[in-house]
């Protein structure tokens, strides 16, 4: 950030028995990632985000019979600048990080599909959540980075090491009557991408479809049409998972519940932008792989799950979704 861009303060003071008010107050500024010059004194770079938080904060502060400013300012020298940046340090955060992502891969052999999962996602998660304040990126991120998918690699390679390849070109769109009451074939043992993938083409592209689950795609029937997995008529393209593939060959893409579905899907397979309920989904699927006994049932019983998704994607306002790419 150059030494012209404006920085926001909030400057506050609350009576000593309103303990209640002061906490709220601290962790609303704490989870955004606000630094501290010292008790009651806050800064962040100044942008549209950070002016709302500090302007919310202030007004809890006065309803609480405090006294509260934000001030717009910018460092005067390269000096102060320095001081500025410093609070925004993350790199002790991401050195802790890296640790657990290390130390997962080291644990892999002992630990179970559900359990492993469980864990990547919830590291996941907090990687996210310590990118969203990190304002000032660095080495120590890219580290972070690679390591998560240097640990979904490997994690992927034990529990699904037959995960397709991503193919070149631009996606065919196809006639949605060529694909009715057809037989569709996927890989057994469904994860996200397949699970997902299933429950489009029931729902959107085939009502009648009746799906067979391959032990090995060598036995996949001449009649069938493919999904999720290398050779197979829909599959991952360029930089989309099959569930994006679909959406863009059957004209679903401008789908709002489904775009934003697409992103979910997209994150937890290959990683990404990251999603909100990326880390719910993840250990709700673990969990019913683990206790289902076979893939119908398992589709079954997911396909609530991904219902609801979508109604609450199609019509929550915020935020906008990442249209799948055509």
């Amino acid at each position: 950030m150059s030494l012209s861009t404006p920085w926001l303060m909030l400057v506050s003071s609350l009576p000593g028995q309103t303990q209640t008010a002061r906490m709220r107050v601290w962790r609303a500024l704490k989870a955004a990632g606000a630094g501290a010059l010292r008790d009651g004194v806050y800064v962040l770079p100044q942008t549209d985000g950070a002016r709302k938080l500090f302007d919310e904060q202030a007004a809890e502060v006065i309803a609480a019979e405090g006294s509260a400013q934000v001030i717009a300012f910018a460092s005067r020298d390269e000096a102060q600048q320095q001081v500025l940046v410093a609070l925004f340090d993350r790199s002790g955060e991401y050195r802790a990080l890296f640790g657990q992502l290390d130390a997962l891969q080291g644990r892999l052999a002992t630990l179970d599909e559900v359990e492993a999962r469980r864990e990547l996602a919830m590291l996941r998660r907090d990687i996210a959540a310590l990118m969203a304040i990190d304002f000032f990126p660095g080495p120590s991120r890219q580290q972070v980075e690679h390591a998560l998918a240097d640990a979904e690699h490997a994690l992927n390679a034990r529990y699904s090491p037959d995960e397709p390849h991503g193919l070149r070109g631009t996606v065919p769109r196809c006639d949605p009557a060529h694909y009715r009451g057809r037989l569709w074939a996927t890989r057994e043992h469904l994860w996200i991408d397949r699970v997902a993938s299933a429950w489009l083409i029931r729902r959107f592209i085939d009502k009648k479809a009746k799906f067979v689950w391959l032990g090995t795609v060598k036995n996949c029937p001449k009649d069938a049409v493919g999904f999720d997995f290398d050779g197979a008529t829909f599959t991952h393209r360029g930089a989309r998972v099959t569930f994006e593939v679909l959406l863009a060959s059957f004209g679903l893409a401008d789908d709002r519940g489904l775009a934003r579905l697409g992103a979910l899907v997209h994150y937890l397979d290959v990683g990404g932008v990251s999603v909100p309920e990326a880390a719910g989904f993840a250990a709700i699927m673990a969990g019913a792989r683990a206790t289902q006994p076979d893939d119908d049932t398992l589709l079954k019983t997911i396909a609530p799950v991904l219902d609801s998704l979508y109604a609450a994607y199609a019509h929550d306002p915020d935020p906008a979704p990442r249209r799948a790419r055509k």
